[in-house]
Parts: C-alpha cells; sequence; structure tokens
C-alpha cells in the first residue's frame, strides 16, 4: 500500500503511546491527521499542540468532518472495542481500516528493519539501539513505546525513510500478536515470560506468536535472543546469537561494579570484549537490556568508542525506572513495571543500589486478568518491599471480575507495612511516613500522580 494518495489519517485511540508516534509520523509526513482517545493526557495534549486535531468523544457519524473511503486511512488499536462508533463506521462504509501494526509493517518494507521483541526490556532496549545509531551518525527512523529522555520523543524520522537503504528500529509488540506483521533484518527478544493471556490463553500460544516472530527474520540476519528464550527459537532459520546478565550465553557483561549510582562493567564475545562501559541508566535489567543493544551496535559496525559515549550518554526513558528525587534524604524513583518479573528486576536493582535503606513501594495492578493470572507471582515481588501501599486494579479495556481485587494480592504479602490507600489520600499517606527510598509502579492512571507527590515531598 501506498500513502502517497491518502490525503487524511484518521486514528482511534490515537492517545496511546504506538499510535502517537504514528500520527506524528504521517502529521510530520504533511498528512491531515485526526484522532478519537477516551483521555485527555499530557501525550494527547503535544499532539494537538503539534497541529494534531484530537477529541474524546464519540462521533456516531464522522461524516460531518468530510471523509471519504478514498481519501482517508483509518488506523486503531486492539484496545479499542468493536462496537466503538467509530470503528462501527468507518467499517459500515467501506473505509480502509487497518491495525497499528499492519500501519507500522508497511512504513518499516523495504527498509533495513531492526525490531526488538520482549514482554519486558523492550522499550529500553529499542531506544538505547535507536540512541547508539543516532550518536554514531547513523541515518536512522525509530517508533518506540516510550519517550525517550534524551530526546523528548517517542518518534525519530531520519531522512533516508522509505528508501531501500534506510534503518528503522521497531519496538515489536507481541500483544494481539502485532509484531507478526514485521519482517526484521535484525532482531532481538528479551524475554518471553507469559503476559497477555487473555488474548493467548496460556504460555505454550504466546510461544508460538514468538517463534513465528523469530521466523519472519530475513535470511542472512541474525535474532540476539536472552538466554531462556530457547523455546521460541526451534526452525529459525536465521543466524542466533544468546545474550546474558552472566557467563552462560554468546555475549554477557562481567567485571561489573557501582560507582555513584552507576554500573561499570565489560561487555565480552566469544572472540572480542569492549571494556570501560558506564551505562547513564541505573538497574542490573538495564545492563542486561545493554548487552543486546551493544550486539546490535557491533553487527552494525559501530565502533568501541562511539558505543562508549552512547551509553554513558543515554538517559533512559520516561517511566523506566525514572529518578524524581535523588538527595541524601530521599529517593524516589517512578517505574513503568506492571509485570511480577519487572517489579522484582526493579525491586532488586534498587536494593542494590541502596541495600541499607528502607523502600517503600506504591503499586497499582494493571488489568483484571493480569491481576488473576500472576497473583502468586506479584505477591512473591511485592514482599520483596518493606513497606507495600497498594492502588485499586486499574481496569483499563476490560470489565470487573468477581474477587479479582488489590485486596487479594495485600492478603498474601509477606511484608509487615502493608495497606491499601485511595488515589485521592496517597499524598497524604505518603508525606506522613519517614520515607527513605521509594518507588511508584504500574502501567495504569498512577503516572498521573507523580508529580503531585514530587511536589509534597519536596515540600514537606
Amino acid at each position: 500500500m501506498k500513502f502517497e494518495q491518502t490525503h487524511t489519517i484518521y486514528f482511534l485511540g490515537i492517545g496511546g503511546i504506538g499510535m502517537s508516534a504514528l500520527a506524528r509520523y504521517f502529521n510530520a509526513m504533511g498528512k491531515q491527521v485526526i484522532g478519537y482517545d477516551k483521555t485527555q493526557t499530557s501525550l494527547t495534549d503535544e499532539l494537538v499542540a503539534e497541529g494534531i486535531h484530537v477529541h474524546f468523544t464519540e462521533n456516531e457519524s464522522p461524516a460531518v468532518l468530510g471523509l471519504t473511503p478514498e481519501n482517508t486511512l483509518v488506523v486503531y488499536t486492539p484496545a479499542v472495542p468493536k462496537d466503538h462508533k467509530e470503528l462501527v463506521y468507518f467499517t459500515d462504509k467501506g473505509f480502509n481500516v487497518k491495525k497499528r501494526a499492519e500501519v507500522l509493517g508497511l512504513i518499516t518494507e523495504g527498509s533495513f528493519a531492526i525490531a526488538v521483541a520482549g514482554t519486558h526490556g523492550k522499550t529500553t532496549t529499542s531506544s538505547l539501539i535507536a540512541h547508539i545509531l543516532k550518536s554514531a551518525g547513523i541515518d536512522c527512523s525509530a517508533f518506540l513505546g516510550g519517550i525517550t529522555q534524551n530526546y523528548n520523543t517517542n518518534l525519530f524520522i531520519g531522512k533516508t525513510l522509505g528508501d531501500r537503504n534506510a534503518v528503522t528500529v521497531v519496538e515489536a509488540d507481541e500483544y494481539d500478536r502485532s509484531f507478526l506483521t514485521l519482517h526484521p533484518d535484525l532482531a532481538v527478544i528479551t524475554s518471553i515470560d507469559a503476559d497477555h493471556l487473555d488474548i493467548y490463553g496460556n504460555k505454550e500460544h504466546m510461544h508460538e506468536s514468538y517463534n513465528l516472530f523469530a521466523k519472519q527474520v530475513k535470511p542472512g540476519g541474525t535474532l540476539v535472543a536472552k538466554t531462556g528464550t530457547e523455546p521460541v527459537q526451534h526452525g529459525v532459520g536465521a543466524n542466533i546469537i544468546s545474550y546474558a546478565l552472566k557467563s552462560e550465553a554468546d555475549v554477557f557483561s562481567h567485571h561489573r561494579i557501582i560507582s555513584n549510582g552507576r554500573y561499570q562493567y565489560a561487555v565480552k564475545g566469544k572472540d572480542w570484549e569492549i571494556q570501560e562501559l558506564t551505562l547513564g541508566l541505573p538497574g542490573l535489567h538495564n545492563v542486561e537490556n545493554s548487552v543486546a543493544a551493544v550486539i546490535i551496535a557491533r553487527l552494525m559496525k559501530i565502533s568501541d568508542d562511539e558505543i562508549r559515549k552512547a551509553l554513558a550518554s543515554f538517559k533512559g526513558v520516561k517511566r523506566r525506572f525514572e529518578y524524581q528525587i535523588r538527595n541524601e534524604k530521599l529517593v524516589f524513583i517512578d517505574d513503568y513495571a506492571h509485570h511480577p518479573e519487572e517489579l522484582k528486576a526493579c525491586i532488586l536493582s534498587v536494593r542494590e543500589l541502596y541495600p541499607s535503606k528502607k523502600i517503600t513501594g506504591v503499586f497499582q495492578p494493571h488489568l483484571f486478568t493480569r491481576t488473576r493470572d500472576f497473583a502468586d507471582g506479584f505477591v512473591k515481588s511485592l514482599s520483596l518491599l518493606d513497606e507495600v501501599i497498594l492502588l485499586d486494579i486499574y481496569p483499563a479495556r476490560e470489565l470487573p471480575i468477581a474477587g479479582v481485587t488489590s485486596a487479594m494480592l495485600l492478603d498474601g504479602i509477606e511484608s509487615k507495612s502493608k495497606m491499601i490507600c485511595s488515589k485521592r489520600e496517597l499524598v497524604a499517606e505518603l508525606k506522613k511516613r519517614k520515607l527513605e527510598v521509594l518507588l511508584t509502579l504500574g502501567a495504569g492512571d498512577i503516572d498521573a500522580l507523580v508529580e503531585p507527590v514530587k511536589n509534597a515531598l519536596l515540600n514537606n
């Protein structure tokens, strides 16, 4: 499909992080971009400021906007309900309606594509890869699942996008099997822990989709796969390079030390080693993400010195181990962690950085199905905290499930100090406490509380 004849791109769910990147791309291409989202956020405000029209009430008849099937492409996210009035209208009227992933696949088709998939770590890893490429002077485009701190955007548009020699970095989303629209030259799989079981039903079906993704790496390409992802590698024709934090892989990190809150380390391959690396991003799990990024950088013929400079200057992604306050009295970190393994990685990284400090965590569970399916895992991970504050479950696209509540998790958590708190009362609750290290965790709307909490604690 060519986009030259398309005048208007209409987004259903434009406020999503992946959708907004596409909206920005088409806006930069000079297309008329219009979008609907259920909720006004700082991200939708940014889109409006960039000249994109966004509305927040379902319009039963978008015909008043003068759109026709001949001049309009409708892009939707699977999070939009099938009975959404606008989606029903466009489908019934014969508009060209495509999922976000399909459009992303069409945009990247023909370019040299680097795709990063995985239950955890894909946003940071893809953002780091794009940062290394840009730092090394390689022209690239990138469609990312988070707002990079270095560039304050989730979209890079390279000068050569659309050319056969163009380089495109894509975060490959496994939700709704979206990543199966991609055929990358280089791919990374960071993890295959069970998730999105509301879509897949069980871990085995999810693994089947990851295996299909791995098989779509182009002939002569390379799959960079974390150890533990072997179940999805059978039948893959591409070259496979394994990586890990420790030495049970083709490429791994070693000689790690912590200096001034930063990791210093080396990355070693079978016949090569890059020493004196410093990661500008905290968290042991991010050292592991950087190993994958280093492999990709070497495959792209980037020099060791360029890799060193890029790793040291990488500031991370908003809401991924993001420091809000860091002084002698208090450390406040906000993180998007919403799966038991992500929570575990975040908490253990904080424990390693601040071994003698009391760690207080505020967690907002995300989705009733995820809370139900991984309840035991959530309990174990949250029990690593000294103090636990749970918010109510953020429903997102789901209706409540009987018996699935935050109280269900609270009962099993072993921490001596634990409670459920409303969003309205959270700031007052935190101001009463003698906090040493505070974590806000979750993928729902807990991010809206970060700034009020930060301001209250700085002025306390």
